[in-house]
């Protein structure tokens, strides 16, 4: 889905990546609203999280 993409392509020029420090998921989403996503914050939110649970998804993003 277009929010998925949009938070993987936020992450990816945060360069939030595997090798860093962690980062709180309020900068990513900021990140993913403030350019990218013009709808609320909640969205991006759920999906940030869904991205992340091994439990949701087959293969995690996150």
């Amino acid at each position: 889905k277009p929010v998925h993409r949009r938070i993987l392509y936020a992450m990816q020029n945060d360069e939030a990546k595997s090798r860093t420090d962690f980062v709180k998921s309020a900068r990513i989403v900021g990140a993913v609203i403030g350019r990218y996503h013009p709808h609320g914050d909640i969205a991006v939110y759920d999906a940030l999280v869904r991205m992340a649970q091994d439990f949701s998804m087959r293969y995690p993003s996150i």
